[in-house]
C-alpha cells in the first residue's frame, strides 16, 4: 500500500517551490510524483499534425516522491503517514495525532 494516493493533498519540502501545496495527479514509477501547479515547466513542442496544440506549453514536472509530504489537515503542517490494520483492513494514518486518513 502506498503512503500517497491520487488526489491527496501534499505539501513541498525543498526546491523552488517549497510550502506550495498541491493534489496529487499521478505517479511515474515508483519514485516519483506529479504535482497539480507544482513545478510546472515550459515546452517548446511544434504541431505534428492540423489541429495539435503548438508552441510554449506548461507542463508539471514530476518530483521525487522524498520532497512532498501528506498536508495533515487538522494542524495544516507535513505529516508522516503509517499503515496499520484495523477489522482487517490497512488503513493509513497520520503520526503524529493517529488520525485515519480518509480514503
Amino acid at each position: 500500500m502506498r503512503r500517497l494516493k491520487v488526489d491527496d493533498e501534499v505539501i513541498i519540502l525543498t526546491g523552488k517551490d517549497k510550502g506550495r501545496t498541491g493534489d496529487v495527479v499521478g505517479f511515474q514509477g515508483r519514485d516519483r510524483v506529479i504535482v497539480s501547479g507544482i513545478n510546472e515547466i515550459t515546452r517548446h513542442t511544434r504541431a505534428r499534425k492540423p489541429g495539435d496544440r503548438h508552441g510554449r506549453l506548461q507542463k508539471e514536472a514530476p518530483l521525487h516522491i522524498s520532497n512532498v509530504a501528506l498536508l495533515n489537515p487538522e494542524t495544516d503542517k507535513a505529516d508522516k503517514v503509517g499503515i496499520r490494520v484495523e477489522d482487517g483492513k490497512k488503513v493509513r494514518y497520520f503520526k503524529s495525532n493517529d488520525a485515519v486518513i480518509e480514503d
